[in-house]
């Protein structure tokens, strides 16, 4: 399936869908890059299309893999934990009040 990267792609709920050509463009890779990342499970993808918040998570590791030397399973890693962080300190918020 091929879109070109101005095709706008909204999604059931109302949400903007961008292609992995995008995805790569935006996060200075390569469209293998991003369909390697969707194979192993570290981006989620609906069919071709994926969400904002996945192109920054590639971003994310990107950065993680450029800056510390991580590598791809551990830049994985440490932002599923800090999501991970970032919702119990939700919890943690709702129940003090």
């Amino acid at each position: 399936m091929s879109f070109s990267l101005s095709k706008i792609v909204v999604s059931p709920k109302g949400e903007q869908l961008y292609t992995f050509e995008y995805a790569a463009l935006i996060t200075e890779t390569s469209i293998t890059v991003v369909e390697v990342y969707v194979k192993l499970g570290i981006i989620d993808a609906i069919g071709d299309l994926l969400h904002s918040r996945e192109i920054a998570r590639i971003a994310q590791i990107q950065r993680l893999r450029q800056d510390l030397g991580l590598n791809l399973v551990g830049a994985a890693m440490v932002l599923d934990m800090a999501q991970e962080i970032a919702q119990l300190r939700a919890q943690l918020r709702a129940y003090q009040f």
